[in-house]
């Protein structure tokens, strides 16, 4: 965080010696970087930034186990360690203080000097998103001291202290946007607001869901029930109500005729993020196919299946959360794996109406640092076992779904939010509500997977999704009616059900909250204590995991590297002491180089620490962090 301009300045000085003092004043009156900016033209860069948490999904897909990846950049993040010297995983950091950062000061300082206060509004729900997800990701930050000027470094502030702070600005948000604006704005907001185009009701809701996804992610702490759960059910049901006010970031695309690379999707084919570097994960195949193995509690093995399947050649858990194998039964087959995960299968799109094949067609995922998986390879995200291509006789064209050139960046989505109430409901008692907000969140999702459908011409191999949004629409209508969605009953209804559809709700955009989740119920590590540590949840070289038949664990089939179940059996790096990651590191270029200080004196574990990823953040404590080590 050290203030490097000085540096920059003295340079530029150097540089321009051979010329004349006059000459170089000159450049502090650059006609395109003017002393006053109006706040509107702040708006798009501000919004346009959000592309960095699409960096920072390679970190936190892997350690969901969302994705797998060959990456030799973020194979340490699955690995769960910290790779030294490295800016990755620290995009979010940047966004926030840099690239948002002045910008966003800028914008809601001066529009409430101008009383513009729809704009403050938009730049106070900005600010309280943002940060709500930088906290969560990183732990502690430097709040106080992150906009003083002069400073040489800044001091970091407990998560403790910043989230407060955070539902501050949102709240403050909604009290802008709510007061009378008599400015007359014509298009300035419309034209630049990327997000909602200056709909003031739909702000007013993004400003409520930022408050739900930070009282959610204190809903393993003890006193969320009497602090936090009531707060949470107001602000949901303020918040999104259908996939409509869905929270999503325009993007031009262009493909290769976008006068930026940058105009096209992070994920699109034409940028290569997701060329075959990254994949779907098996675990992520298990759940939306409904192939959960079930695996023997003695060995750790997976049980082999009475009958020889070349597929899934596993005995399958009894239950399955999803869906299950049995799709020829009306229900039971769950449409979004067709359109979030990939698949080789009909590569010439010759079926892509014809729901029979489509429910036939299988599903290989990798493992997480490999693209061969137990059963099979998982292709590029695009559908095809080779590296991406926009152009030739086979190739992806501008992609499919969300990983495809002009698809939206998604930061907030209804479904997410009526699986937060459906986890608060749960919380306090309130089953039965919690089962009607879990079927609206699984249906919100359901609509939001078929909106982003791209199809392609039948008969080509070029790219878009094996699907055909009718085709879509007759599976999801079966799908929701039958016995995981609406048919599910309170005596069968559980806490997997909602976190687990949560998860495939955030499949992959998301993965910065479904990490939340399964760090807030810490990996359904089996401890005794009131939270996990070396000796009483992992030792050096394992993890002990709750097996699926454990009553008390969320998510059914997910287990860590080391633990000690067939397909993991892996071990940390030394430097975590048997720990998973539950944070990633701050920024290596700002914080690791200038503001060591500050990183040393925090607790329990050092910012310098070798495990300070492994430093477990307030938010999945039942109560406050230790005061030591």
């Amino acid at each position: 965080m050290k203030k490097i301009f000085g540096y920059i300045i003295t340079l530029t000085f150097l540089f321009f010696a051979t010329t004349s003092c006059e000459d170089y004043l000159d450049v502090n009156k650059n006609v395109d970087a003017p002393n006053y900016v109006e706040g509107y033209l702040y708006l798009p860069g501000i919004i346009q930034a959000y592309q960095g948490m699409y960096y920072d999904v390679r970190a936190t897909a892997t350690l969901t186990q969302m994705m797998g990846t060959t990456n030799s950049s973020f194979s340490n993040f699955a690995s769960n360690y910290y790779a030294t010297g490295s800016d990755n995983g620290g995009e979010l950091w940047r966004m926030s203080y840099w690239l948002q950062g002045m910008n966003l000061e800028n914008l809601i300082n001066q529009s409430i000097a101008a009383k513009n206060w729809k704009l403050a509004g938009i730049g106070y729900a900005i600010k309280a998103f943002s940060w709500d997800q930088l906290t969560k990701e990183h732990g502690e930050l430097p709040l106080k001291d992150a906009y003083v000027s002069g400073l040489l470094s800044h001091n970091y502030d407990y998560q403790k202290d910043i989230y407060p702070q955070v539902r501050a600005w949102a709240y403050t948000a909604i009290k802008y946007l709510q007061m009378e604006d008599k400015t007359n704005y014509g298009n300035k907001i419309s034209s630049n607001d990327y997000i909602y185009f200056g709909n003031t009701d739909k702000w007013i809701k993004f400003a409520y869901g930022v408050l739900v996804r930070n009282f959610a992610s204190l809903s393993n702490k003890s006193n969320f029930n009497s602090d936090y759960a009531d707060s949470l059910i107001f602000c949901a049901n303020n918040s999104f109500q259908s996939f409509d006010d869905d929270a999503t970031v325009t993007v031009a695309g262009g493909s290769a005729t976008a006068a930026y690379g940058a105009y096209n999707n992070f994920w699109g084919t034409n940028r290569l993020n997701l060329s075959r570097d990254f994949f779907q994960h098996e675990y992520a195949v298990q759940v939306f196919t409904g192939t959960v193995p079930k695996y023997d509690e003695t060995t750790g093995d997976k049980k082999d299946a009475t009958v020889v399947n070349s597929y899934y050649p596993w005995e399958l858990a009894d239950k399955q959360i999803i869906c299950d194998t049995a799709v020829n039964t009306a229900g039971h087959y769950d449409p979004r794996v067709a359109v979030k995960l990939a698949t080789v299968d009909d590569p010439t799109y010759q079926n892509v109406s014809n729901v029979k094949s489509i429910k036939t067609r299988k599903y290989y995922g990798g493992s997480l640092t490999s693209t061969s998986g137990p059963i099979g390879t998982a292709p590029s995200l695009y559908g095809r076992n080779a590296v991406s291509a926009y152009t030739g006789t086979t190739h992806d064209g501008t992609g499919r779904w969300l990983y495809r050139d002009d698809a939206p960046y998604i930061l907030m989505t209804c479904a997410e939010i009526k699986f937060c109430l459906a986890e608060a409901y749960w919380k306090i008692g309130q089953k039965d509500k919690a089962l009607e907000a879990f079927k609206s969140g699984v249906k919100a999702d359901v609509d939001f997977t078929g909106k982003y459908i791209y199809e392609n011409t039948k008969g080509t191999a070029t790219g878009g999704d094996k699907i055909t949004k009718a085709a879509y629409a007759s599976l999801a209508a079966e799908y929701v009616a039958g016995p995981f969605v609406n048919g599910l009953t309170l005596a069968d209804f559980s806490l997997s059900h909602i976190m687990m559809q949560k998860w495939v709700s955030l499949y992959p955009w998301g993965a910065q909250e479904a990490w939340v989740d399964m760090r807030k119920y810490h990996y359904d590590l089996k401890y005794s204590g009131q939270y996990p540590k070396l000796g009483d949840g992992w030792e050096l070289s394992m993890v002990n995991q709750k097996f699926d038949t454990d009553q008390t664990k969320v998510y059914k089939g997910f287990y860590l590297a080391p633990a000690q179940v067939e397909n993991r059996r892996g071990s940390y790096n030394t430097f975590n002491q048997g720990s998973p990651s539950y944070r990633l590191r701050p920024r290596y270029n700002s914080e690791y180089m200038w503001n060591k200080a500050s990183l040393s004196a925090l607790l329990p574990i050092s910012g310098m620490a070798d495990n300070y990823q492994c430093s477990i953040p307030w938010f999945a404590y039942p109560a406050d962090i230790p005061a030591s080590k």
